[in-house]
């Protein structure tokens, strides 16, 4: 049997190529666009997907506060709103980003199908555990009776 190392080594490598790429592609991403459209109209293109890319975050990013905020008053346990807030949260760090390739990304992610597909195949394989209670069931604490001669005052 493999070790975890062995099987997770490929992917790091190949998550650090691409880390190391990616400034490589956008620059010549800018390169080809400014060729294709101008300096000015790509400048202006790059503010433009950053400032949509905000709004758009924004606007989604509340109404997924407001359903998990609904969903833990019924006493459910809101993990996929989680999860799909934590990809909202990457998609507007990827649009913040200057570049194209990761404006595309972060683009993707904000779709609701896609996002519910990758937590479909990251949830796969695991599982959740969670101690939440809702505050309306009472009191979160435990309460632990001593003895007199168990504690000091």
């Amino acid at each position: 049997m493999r070790s975890k190392r062995e099987v997770f080594a490929p992917v790091g490598r190949f998550l650090l190529l691409g880390l190391l790429a990616l400034p490589f592609v956008e620059i010549a991403g800018f390169i080809w666009v400014g060729s294709q459209i101008g300096i000015l109209a790509t400048l202006a293109l790059i503010v433009l997907t950053a400032v949509l890319g905000v709004a758009i975050v924004r606007q989604q990013g509340l109404g997924m506060v407001l359903d998990s905020r609904a969903m833990m008053a019924r006493g459910e346990v809101p993990q996929q709103k989680i999860a799909e807030m934590m990809m909202v949260a990457v998609a507007g760090f990827l649009l913040l980003l200057p570049g194209f390739l990761t404006d595309l990304v972060g683009l993707v992610l904000l779709v609701p199908p896609v996002r519910g597909w990758i937590y479909r195949r990251l949830s796969a394989n695991m599982v959740i555990v969670t101690s939440y209670r809702p505050a309306s069931r009472g009191p979160a604490y435990t309460s632990i009776d001593l003895d007199p001669d168990d504690y000091r005052s």
